[in-house]
């Protein structure tokens, strides 16, 4: 039960901390921050999930070295982690429909972790109910059964994120040039480099044209491109470098 009141804090900081960003990520673009703040959510992700993991740890750690302890059970404290539960559920649910609704990733998250605890608090009452029943080992085992727990959320929430942070392609090279190689005009696709933004996927892309057209239809040709790229790619974001085929 400690371990999933230190889970709950770190639920309340989680909470917290995605209302205030979300909000500031919304934000407009400005001189500072000419791409947006979108990236403000996905670090705010990243310092949550390296605090569930220092917290994982640190649970673990105390449930090992703790002294035995005779562990009791009280009608009221019973029906109290049977309303967190039903608790829990409604608050997984409403923040799933949100995050879906606003394309949100720190929100999304949240509602996986919250759908979690309803699984952390079923373990926890099967734990302690039977701990006060003569196996006191039980307790313990929960205890490290929620660490792993956290720990496996934390690592979901670093695999969704460091590749955002270190800017890795939003999309692969190969299905960009085999799909922008098919637009008429097209005579070679050079650079190409994609990466998200918040939700976001930006695009630049340098494609090679025949020297002998008019601007006029070469910005025509660039103008395909971001509609093909927008339609089969939902990238929104894109800059297309026309430059003359050698």
């Amino acid at each position: 039960i400690l371990g999933d009141a230190v889970h709950s804090l770190t639920d309340l900081a989680n909470n917290i901390v995605a209302w205030i960003v979300v909000k500031l990520s919304n934000t407009p673009a400005d001189r500072e921050h000419p791409y947006g703040h979108y990236k403000f959510e996905t670090l705010a992700v990243f310092s949550l999930a390296v605090l569930f993991t220092v917290l994982a740890i640190e649970l673990a750690l105390n449930s090992l070295r703790r002294e035995h302890t005779q562990i009791e059970s009280e009608g009221w404290s019973l029906t109290t982690m049977l309303i967190v539960l039903l608790f829990n559920i409604v608050l997984a649910i409403w923040q799933r429909f949100w995050a879906l609704r606003l394309h949100s990733d720190i929100l999304l998250a949240d509602a996986s972790h919250t759908f979690a605890d309803v699984l952390i608090t079923l373990v926890i009452i099967f734990g302690w109910q039977f701990s006060t029943r003569g196996y006191p080992w039980l307790d313990t085992s929960c205890a490290l059964f929620v660490a792993v727990l956290v720990l496996y959320l934390a690592f979901g929430l670093f695999k969704r994120v460091v590749p955002v942070l270190v800017d890795k392609f939003a999309v692969e090279p190969e299905l960009i040039i085999q799909a922008v190689s098919k637009v008429p005009g097209v005579l070679q696709v050079g650079r190409i480099r994609s990466r998200w933004i918040g939700s976001n996927c930006i695009l630049d892309l340098v494609v090679a044209v025949d020297p002998k057209i008019s601007t006029e239809n070469s910005h025509a040709i660039a103008d395909k491109i971001e509609k093909l790229l927008e339609k089969q790619f939902q990238i929104l974001d894109a800059f297309i470098h026309i430059e003359p085929h050698v």
